[in-house]
């Protein structure tokens, strides 16, 4: 058991407050703090805190595969650690993207090292061979675009903007209301010729300020319409605008989760949250970004199926009401989140493999065996398969979230 440092990812999009004023920094913070890793992954691993240095956690569990990771983790996933934790701040829209499944990324993966794109190229797709499902539970509310609508609600949000042009395209989807449907209108937009989404996407925007300029009793699409204005401010002409009229928006208040599949097309908005994913980089973006679009290779990994009630909440643990366990499918990890209080002070985690712990609010005290550990808000840790079962004590209100395999 030992303190664990993350790996800080600073990107535009990110916050110069939340993720430095969590973890106990001076604010604002020099640059925008968007992600902070923890976990192994080889781009950026974190650092064990050990004595009066560091060790890396990738080295670590390299070094002793068997004790750090236990027979249960390395039996599904070899000698690797099979999940990422992060903090995620978002003050502008990150860009949108999809991962792919599992067989996908292998045959990506394998596509891209035969062609010699190496794999820090700024237009490399697969950087490994892995699938990255992934959860992200709201610290903060949290604004996200997550995966398609259904295609009856998304012909009367488009008939709502009263724009003329969209008349096709509303046709189009009517005649369709399935996935295929959206699969078809997707494309079109996303594949549009520039003369024609310069002279669409105006009308559009105009649509959109005529409706948030209706009375309030008439605006049922107002947050879905304020979004499109907001990414067609900050990325002008860009066809992701479009296709982000397509896909729910989300709203997440503080401990609501999203979980999200291979294949689900999704945008985080803004605010501050703890995600858990597969160990994997492997991101497909479709626009609301400078980086690297490959929209025939995003085709071919999206799920068209819409998605509904993409939010999650979580459930009490069967052995112990203090902890609160988001279910999802995925087998690489697994998360809980354990709320303390000082009449109810003291939680346990059993022995289920490799566990990274994060402190979000107040302070506990991690007894492990004969081990403690004092660890802070904005603190996190790491416990080894071989460690002891954990037992969390705090003395005031306390939040930590528990990542282990699933």
């Amino acid at each position: 058991m030992h303190v664990l440092q993350g790996a800080l990812r600073t990107y535009a999009w990110g916050s110069r407050t939340a993720i430095a004023e969590l973890c106990g920094r001076p604010v604002p913070s020099d640059h925008p703090e968007a992600e902070l890793w923890l976990g192994a992954h080889p781009a950026n691993p974190s650092r064990l805190r050990i004595g009066d240095g560091t060790v890396s956690l990738l080295d670590t569990i390299a070094e002793d595969p068997a004790g750090q990771l236990g027979p249960r983790a390395r039996a599904g996933f070899g000698d690797r650690l099979p999940f990422l934790l992060k903090l995620l701040a978002a003050d502008e829209a990150l860009s949108l993207q999809a991962h792919p499944s599992a067989a996908q990324a292998k045959e990506g993966f394998a596509r891209e090292e035969a062609a010699g794109i190496p794999r820090d190229s700024a237009v490399r797709n697969y950087r490994d061979d892995s699938h990255k499902p992934e959860l992200v539970v709201a610290l903060t509310r949290f604004e996200a675009l997550a995966g398609f609508r259904a295609p009856e609600r998304t012909v009367e949000l488009l008939r709502a903007l009263r724009v003329p042009e969209l008349d096709h395209y509303i046709a189009l989807l009517e005649g369709q209301p399935d996935s295929s449907g959206l699969r078809a209108l997707f494309t079109t937009w996303i594949t549009l010729p520039q003369p024609s989404l310069a002279s669409l996407l105006p009308q559009i925007l105009d649509g959109c300020v005529r409706y948030l300029s209706a009375p309030a009793e008439s605006r049922e699409f107002a947050p879905e319409v304020r979004t499109v204005l907001e990414l067609g401010e900050s990325y002008p002409g860009d066809a992701g605008v479009l296709a982000s009229i397509l896909l729910n928006r989300v709203t997440l208040e503080p401990g609501e989760g999203l979980y999200l599949a291979a294949g689900n097309l999704h945008a985080y908005l803004h605010g501050l949250a703890v995600e858990l994913m597969a160990n994997s980089d492997n991101v497909l973006r479709g626009g609301l970004t400078p980086k690297h679009v490959d929209v025939p290779e995003l085709l071919r990994v999206l799920d068209f199926e819409p998605l509904t009630g993409p939010v999650r909440t979580a459930t009490p643990s069967p052995g112990d009401s203090a902890v609160l366990v988001y279910d999802t499918p995925a087998p690489e990890f697994a998360l809980s989140r354990v709320d303390l209080t000082p009449e109810s002070p003291r939680a346990e985690l059993g022995r289920t493999g490799p566990r990274i712990l994060l402190c979000t609010a107040g302070s506990v005290t991690l007894r492990c065996g004969d081990a403690e550990l004092e660890l802070a808000r904005g603190e996190s840790a790491w416990i080894a398969a071989a460690d002891p079962t954990v037992e969390i004590v705090a003395h005031v209100d306390a939040q930590v979230f528990s990542a282990t395999v699933g």
